[in-house]
């Protein structure tokens, strides 16, 4: 039945588009009850949201051995799903209700972002141990980083984004954080004095 609702829920999107979208007409096209639409979803923007980017988790991360190449899975995983029609047609709309409904941002903010944020904490972690990085990173700040510049140039500046894009992201966020690790945490691993 999950199948069927996201399944639904993408291929309106990409015809009527978000704003027009019902959870009535997901409901009756997807042949199941609007209660049952419920019950998974607390509305329509987290149901086109799991729909188009992720579940309540985002893919899980993969550790490759180094900061740049986990920064680059996650990139490219993000790139699939965020590059498809349906979420391009998702993002905007989303932001700006997000902007105008804090409890649906605040939903937002502790559910799909604070996952997010979780899986960059366990890439930090990783580099960390492995000597990569003098110290751990503000994970929100690493999101930002990545992911923030994906979303701003699929749905901002619309700027054709391919596998090269998308290794110089993750190379510059690698760089900017590993940069943040040394200016907070100095070679020493003792706090940098402030500038």
């Amino acid at each position: 039945m999950d199948h069927r609702i996201l399944q639904t829920t993408r291929e309106l999107i990409e015809e009527v588009g978000y704003p027009a979208l019902t959870v009535d007409q997901v409901a009756t096209r997807a042949g199941v009850g609007k209660a049952a639409i419920y019950r998974r979803y607390a509305s329509k923007a987290e149901m086109a949201f799991v729909a188009t980017m992720h579940d309540r988790q985002p893919p899980p991360s993969v550790g490759t051995g180094s900061l740049h190449g986990d920064l680059l899975a996650l990139v490219r995983t993000f790139h699939a799903r965020m590059a498809a029609p349906a979420a391009r047609e998702l993002a905007p709309a989303l932001i700006s209700e997000l902007a105008v409904n804090p409890g649906l941002d605040t939903r937002f903010q502790d559910t799909f972002l604070a996952a997010e944020q979780a899986t960059f904490a366990e890439i930090i972690e990783r580099a960390v141990a492995r000597g990569e990085l003098a110290g751990p990173v503000d994970p929100a700040m690493a999101h930002l980083l990545l992911l923030g510049s994906l979303a701003s140039a699929l749905y901002i500046l619309r700027l054709p984004v391919d596998d090269a894009v998308v290794t110089d992201l993750a190379t510059a966020a690698a760089a900017g954080i590993t940069a943040l690790a040394e200016r907070h945490h100095g070679d020493s691993g003792a706090p940098a004095e402030p500038s």
